[in-house]
C-alpha cells in the first residue's frame, strides 16, 4: 500500500478529493478538482510526531504537504477531521511503516510556532502573544484586510455588499449602539489599526482614544490619523488597556479583544471597563465565542500555537454572566456568525489575489498559516462551531440605564 492510500483512512473514505504521494501512489477520486499531495517523508514524520490537526498543519506549513485547489473547498469536503478518533490499528500501522522506512520526526516544529512564556495573561506574556500575531507586516495586512484595515467581523447590509461597505456598516453599527454624539469620549480597547477610533472621530465628532499591544498597529494608526486630518480628535497608543490612566469615558468599544482575555481574567476585565465609564456609559463587547458553554475554551493546537497564542473562546452565556456580575446590565445582544463567514471569504480572496506578494513579504510558512487558518475559520462559522456575538452593556446611573425604550440603531 502506497502512502497516498493512508490518508483517506485518516481523513475519511469516499471524499471528493484526490490523494497523491511522492512514492507515486494515488488514492481518492482521480482527477478531482482538489488534491492533497504528500510531497516528502517529512509530512509523515510530522504526523507521526503529532497524529492530530497539529501534525497536519505542520506538514502543510513546511510545504511537505501541499493542497492543490481552493483551501476552503478542500477542508469543506472532509465531513470531520477528528484525528484523535483514528482507529488505533491505523495509527500503529502508520508508526510501523515510519520505523520500517527509517523515518524520524523533526526535532523542532516550524519556526513560526509560538511558545508563550511567563504567567498566562500577565502583561508581558499578553504583549508577546499579541505581537506574534499582529506584528507581522502592515503591508501584508493591507493586502488581506483591504483599505479598511479592520481585522474583525464585518456586517454585510446586503447580499452583494463589498467588504469595505460591510466594515463601514460594522463600525457604524457599533457607534449607533453606543449612542455616540459629538463631544463624547470613546475608549476603544484592542483597537487594531484604529478603524473604530477614526470612524467615531470622523463621522460622530467623538474624541476617541484607542489602545493596542501591537507596536506596528499603533504606528500605522497614528500615521493614518494624521493623514486623515483627525489628530485633534483621535489618538492610538501602544498601551495595555490595564494601564490607561483616563476615566469617565462616555462609551467603550471592545471589538475582537475579549478572545485574548481568558476566562479567569474576565471579572477583572469587565470591572476595569466598568470603572473607566461614567454612570450611564455603554460598553459594546464584540467577540468570537463558542456556540455553548460545554466546549473547552482553549484554542485548538494549530490556532493556539501558530495563530492566537493563549486565545480563549467562551460561550455567550459565560460572557453575559461576567458582564452582569461585574457592574453591567446587558441591554442587547446579537449573533453575527454568518457575517464573519462572509468576512473570511473576502479576506481569503484578498490573500489569493496577493499570494505571490504575500509570500515575498512574510515568507511561505507564514502565508500558508494564514491560508489554512482563515479557510478553516470560515468553515467553522458556517458550521456553527464558532460564533460572533455583540453584547451591549450599560453602567447604570442610580438604577437608570438611560437607554431608548426600543433599540434605535436600525436593523
Amino acid at each position: 500500500m502506497g502512502w497516498a492510500e493512508v490518508f483517506p483512512r485518516i481523513l475519511g473514505e469516499g471524499v471528493d478529493v484526490e490523494f497523491r504521494a511522492y512514492d507515486g501512489s494515488r488514492a481518492g477520486r482521480p482527477g478531482a478538482d482538489v488534491a492533497v499531495e504528500i510531497r516528502s517523508p517529512l509530512a509523515l514524520s510530522h504526523l507521526a510526531a503529532s497524529p492530530d490537526e497539529l501534525g497536519l498543519a505542520r506538514a502543510y506549513i513546511t510545504g511537505a504537504l501541499e493542497v492543490h485547489g481552493d483551501m476552503y473547498e478542500t477542508l469543506a469536503r472532509f465531513p470531520a477531521i477528528a484525528l484523535d478518533e483514528v482507529p488505533m490499528r491505523t495509527k500503529l500501522e502508520l508508526f510501523g511503516r515510519l520505523a520500517a522506512s527509517r523515518f524520524w520526526w523533526p526535532v523542532r516544529p516550524p519556526a513560526e510556532e509560538h511558545r508563550a512564556r511567563g504567567r498566562r495573561h500577565s502583561k508581558s506574556r499578553d504583549s508577546s502573544s499579541v505581537s506574534h500575531h499582529y506584528d507581522v507586516s502592515n503591508r501584508f495586512y493591507e493586502w488581506v484586510l483591504g483599505p479598511s484595515m479592520a481585522y474583525t467581523c464585518a456586517c454585510y447590509p446586503t447580499e452583494d455588499a463589498t467588504l469595505e461597505q460591510a466594515q463601514f456598516t460594522k463600525h457604524d453599527l457599533v457607534a449607533r449602539k453606543l449612542g455616540l454624539q459629538p463631544g463624547m469620549r470613546l475608549l476603544d480597547v484592542g483597537c487594531g489599526w484604529g478603524g473604530m477610533v477614526m470612524h467615531a472621530a470622523e463621522h460622530y465628532g467623538v474624541r476617541a482614544l484607542g489602545v493596542t499591544l501591537s507596536r506596528q498597529q499603533a504606528q500605522w494608526a497614528q500615521k493614518a490619523i494624521v493623514d486623515r486630518g483627525l489628530a485633534d480628535l483621535a489618538e492610538v497608543r501602544y498601551l495595555d488597556y490595564r494601564d490607561v490612566p483616563e476615566t469617565g469615558f462616555d462609551a467603550i468599544s471592545s471589538i475582537g479583544m475579549t478572545e485574548h482575555i481568558g476566562l479567569d481574567e474576565l471579572p477583572g476585565y469587565f470591572t476595569a471597563m466598568h470603572d473607566k465609564l461614567r454612570p450611564g456609559g455603554r460598553l459594546l463587547n464584540h467577540c468570537i465565542t463558542r456556540p455553548d458553554g460545554r466546549r473547552k475554551a482553549a484554542a485548538g493546537k494549530f490556532i493556539g500555537r501558530y495563530v492566537f497564542p493563549d486565545g480563549e473562546l467562551e460561550g455567550p452565556g459565560t460572557l453575559m454572566s461576567a458582564m452582569h456580575d461585574n457592574g453591567f446590565e446587558v441591554r442587547h445582544e446579537e449573533n453575527l456568525r454568518e457575517h464573519y463567514a462572509r468576512t473570511l471569504r473576502d479576506w481569503c480572496a484578498n490573500l489569493e489575489r496577493h499570494w505571490d506578494e504575500a509570500v515575498r513579504e512574510v515568507g511561505p510558512a507564514r502565508a500558508r498559516i494564514w491560508r489554512l487558518y482563515m479557510a478553516g475559520s470560515r468553515l467553522g462559522f458556517e458550521k456553527n462551531n464558532i460564533q460572533l456575538h455583540q453584547m451591549l452593556g450599560v453602567r447604570l446611573d442610580d438604577g437608570a440605564a438611560r437607554m431608548p425604550l426600543r433599540p434605535d440603531w436600525g436593523a
